[in-house]
C-alpha cells in the first residue's frame, strides 16, 4: 500500500522528461553525484532543530544586547483590572460590538466608556514588546544577509548565472555541487524552523497567510531539488533573498525609532523589490524556465506545474509591489513609513480617540492604514 502511494506521488512520467527514470539519476558516473531527496531531508530536519536553537542563542546573546544599546526596552504594559466576566468575553472576542457593550454595562453596572477602556488596556497587555519584535527581525535580517552572500559567492562562478541556458543543457543529468546542496539544505531548514517558530512568535493577523506561504515554499524547494532543477531554483531563491534584507533592515530602523533611516531603507527595499522581482525574476528566470527550457528539453507534466507556480508568484509580486509603492509614496511625501500593527493592539492615541466618545474599538485611522502595514512586516517573504 505504502509503496504504491509512493510510486503514484513520485511518478516518473510526471516529474521527469521523456525517456528519463529515477534509476538513471540513482546511477551517476564515477565522481558525479545527482540530488537524492532522502539525503537532503535527512539533513534538513535535524538542521532545522539546530536553526531553532541557534536562533534562541542569537536573540539572547546578540540581538537583545543590541536592543539595549539602542535603548529598545521590553516594557511592561499596564495590566487591566481583574474581572472574570470581561476576561471570559475577551478570550472569545477582543473587540465586542455595541450590543455586547450595552449588555456588559447593565450586567456590571459600569459605564460603557469604562468597559471600552478595560478592553483597550487588556489588548495592550497582550501587545508584544518592541524589543521582541526587534530580536525577531534581527534574526531574519542576519539569516537573509548571510545566505545571500553565500549564494552570490557560489553563483558568481556558475555559468548559469550569466547564461541561463546552462540551466537546461543536459538536464536532468546535471551534477550536484556542494554549494548547491548547502544552499538548498540551509533554506529548507530555515523554513521548517519558521513553520515551528510561527506558533511561538508574535501572533500576526496574517498568521494563516504566512503558514500557507511557508508550506508552499517548502513544497517548491523540495520538488525542485527532487527533480534536479537546482540551477533555476538557486537563482529564484537568491533573487528573493536580495530584497528581504532591506525589508528587515527597514523594520529594525523602525523599532529603533530611526525614522529617517527607516524611510530610506524602505525606499531602497522598494527599488530592490522592483528590480529583483519585477525585472530580473520575470525577464531573466521565468523567461528561461518558460522558453529556453521548452527549446532545449521540451515540456513535460511537472514542467507545467512549476511554470504555473512561478507565474502565480509573479502575479503576487505585482500585487505586493502596488502596496509597497503606496507605502513608499507615503514615506516620501509624508516622511513616515507605516508602523508595525499586524498584532491586534492599539496605541495610546486610540485611547484618546475613544475617550472622546468613539464607541468603535478599532478606530477609523487604524482601519484606513491596515492594508499598508503588512509589507513592512514580512508579508513579502514569498520564495
Amino acid at each position: 500500500m505504502t509503496s504504491s502511494i509512493s510510486a503514484w506521488i513520485w511518478s516518473e512520467t510526471f516529474w521527469l522528461p521523456e525517456n528519463v527514470s529515477w534509476a538513471d539519476l540513482e546511477q551517476p558516473a564515477a565522481g558525479v553525484e545527482y540530488p537524492r531527496l532522502q539525503h537532503m531531508l535527512c539533513h534538513a530536519f535535524p538542521l532545522a532543530a539546530g536553526v531553532l536553537l541557534l536562533r534562541m542563542l542569537f536573540e539572547r546573546l546578540v540581538a537583545k544586547p543590541c536592543a539595549h544599546i539602542l535603548q529598545i526596552q521590553a516594557g511592561v504594559p499596564r495590566r487591566a483590572q481583574p474581572n472574570a466576566v470581561l476576561e471570559r468575553l475577551y478570550q472569545s472576542n477582543t473587540c465586542p460590538d455595541a450590543r455586547q457593550m450595552e449588555g456588559l454595562s447593565k450586567q456590571l453596572d459600569w459605564e460603557e466608556r469604562k468597559i471600552q477602556r478595560w478592553f483597550r488596556v487588556r489588548r495592550n497587555q497582550d501587545r508584544p514588546s518592541m524589543q521582541k519584535k526587534f530580536c525577531e527581525s534581527m534574526w531574519r535580517f542576519t539569516f537573509y544577509l548571510v545566505i545571500f552572500i553565500y549564494a552570490i559567492s557560489h553563483l558568481w562562478t556558475s555559468p548559469w548565472m550569466w547564461d541561463t541556458r546552462h540551466c537546461w543543457y543536459n538536464y536532468p543529468f546535471q551534477p550536484l555541487s556542494p554549494g548547491q546542496y548547502n544552499y538548498y539544505v540551509a533554506e529548507l531548514a530555515f523554513y521548517w524552523s519558521l513553520m515551528v517558530s510561527q506558533f511561538t512568535d508574535i501572533k500576526r493577523k496574517d498568521f494563516m497567510i504566512m503558514l500557507v506561504h511557508h508550506l508552499a515554499t517548502i513544497f517548491l524547494i523540495t520538488i525542485s531539488y527532487g527533480n534536479n532543477m537546482l540551477r533555476a531554483g538557486t537563482l529564484v531563491m537568491c533573487v528573493h533573498d536580495a530584497s528581504d534584507i532591506f525589508l528587515e533592515a527597514a523594520k529594525l530602523a523602525n523599532y529603533a525609532k530611526y525614522q529617517r533611516l527607516c524611510d530610506t531603507m524602505f525606499v531602497v527595499f522598494s527599488i530592490s523589490f522592483f528590480i529583483a522581482r519585477l525585472v530580473i525574476y520575470p525577464f531573466w528566470i521565468v523567461h528561461s524556465v518558460l522558453f529556453e527550457s521548452w527549446e532545449i528539453i521540451g515540456p513535460y507534466r511537472a514542467w507545467w506545474l512549476l511554470n504555473g507556480l512561478l507565474l502565480v508568484l509573479q502575479v503576487l509580486h505585482i500585487i505586493w509591489f502596488y502596496t509597497i509603492t503606496r507605502i513608499a509614496v507615503k514615506a516620501i511625501f509624508k516622511g513616515k513609513v507605516s508602523k508595525d500593527d499586524r498584532s491586534d493592539i492599539e496605541s495610546s492615541t486610540d485611547e484618546d480617540i475613544s475617550s472622546n466618545g468613539s464607541k468603535n474599538c478599532c478606530p477609523p485611522s487604524k482601519l484606513k492604514d491596515s492594508s499598508h502595514t503588512g509589507v513592512l512586516n514580512g508579508e513579502t517573504h514569498d520564495h
